[in-house]
């Protein structure tokens, strides 16, 4: 990766000092909820830290916030912020670039090629950072290394001291934004579509999130994604591997392994529904809210946002794999 602004388009920042706090928290609320970046948070201020720095933008700043945000679901502590942040300033400035060299993309310049995500994903600013935290929380003793180590770690740049000039700047704003926390909207109801995501919690929000990002693959009998495709089963498993909760392989087990949601209890985004033909379970899908599911239905279709009931239909049940870990 490396820095992929050229001196001209990194030319002029505007210093604009912003302090953190009401302002920042609409901000923050708009990167989270617009279409360009899914994910229905409401990031808010906790505590009354403020702070201000100067030469950074209420748009670096924001997408800061977010970074942080998400750093904090992950249970990601403070020094991954500072390397995440240090990194995002030398890959793109701390702006979500739709450009960069060859197919590098969004906060951190991440590449589809190089498997970090669709472009849509790698442009969704939530979907970016958690990505990289992914990736360095996969690194042993990450926190023993120094920030551009850390970066470089994760990022694979042909830069790789580039990193270091930024730490002092990252310091500051994470001391900045570190003040704002973004947790799921209280509303959870559920849109039924990708472009506003809901859900209530950081675990279901993740695995929709996934799901979503895998829309117009195909159905492939056995496929986990790495081949190109997905059954029902292995779409859910990924998506909820990359809430960090294993689920099993295949539709059944899943049932199985619960919990099930009470029958007459609404079913909220990220809860697995289920279908069985004499008891025997044999398709699921991943509930979005407002009668809608994704899901890998059949050969020779691809996933995509379908009615999780219709007439005659042999739904079963639901799981919900979320309420494995607190919200």
């Amino acid at each position: 990766m490396g820095s992929k602004i050229g001196a001209g388009i990194a030319a002029v920042v505007l210093a604009i000092p912003l302090l953190i706090g009401a302002q920042a928290t609409g901000i923050v609320g708009q990167l989270f909820s617009s279409r360009s970046s899914p994910g229905s948070l409401t990031c808010t201020p906790d505590g009354t830290p403020t702070g201000a720095v100067p030469g950074m933008t209420a748009e670096q700043l924001g997408n800061a916030a977010v970074i942080v945000g998400v750093g904090k679901q992950r249970g990601v502590p403070e020094p991954g912020w500072v390397v995440a942040v240090a990194a995002a300033l030398q890959e793109s400035g701390l702006r979500n670039l739709s450009y960069g060299d060859r197919d590098s993309l969004g906060l951190f310049q991440q590449r589809p090629s190089m498997g970090w995500g669709s472009p849509d994903q790698i442009t969704t600013p939530t979907y970016a950072a958690a990505k990289f935290f992914e990736r360095l929380q996969a690194i042993p003793n990450w926190q023993q290394m120094s920030v551009t180590d850390a970066a470089q770690a994760v990022q694979r740049s042909g830069f790789p001291g580039a990193y270091a000039k930024h730490e002092g700047t990252a310091r500051a704003i994470v001391a900045a934004v570190s003040g704002v926390r973004c947790d799921p909207a209280p509303a959870v109801a559920g849109t039924g579509n990708c472009d506003m995501i809901q859900a209530a919690s950081p675990a279901a929000m993740a695995a929709v999130n996934y799901a979503c990002g895998q829309r117009g693959l195909p159905y492939l009998w056995g496929g986990t994604g790495s081949d190109g495709g997905f059954d029902c089963s292995g779409l859910t498993q990924a998506a909820y591997a990359a809430a960090g909760i294993a689920l099993p392989r295949t539709s059944r087990a899943q049932y199985a392994a619960g919990p099930h949601v009470p029958d007459g209890q609404p079913l909220l985004p990220g809860d697995l529904v289920y279908y069985a033909t004499a008891g025997r379970v044999h398709h699921v899908g991943l509930y979005l809210g407002s009668g809608n599911m994704i899901d890998s239905p059949d050969v020779g279709q691809t996933i995509g946002i379908r009615p999780y009931r219709h007439p005659g239909d042999d739904y079963y049940g639901a799981t919900r794999p979320a309420a494995r870990v607190a919200p």
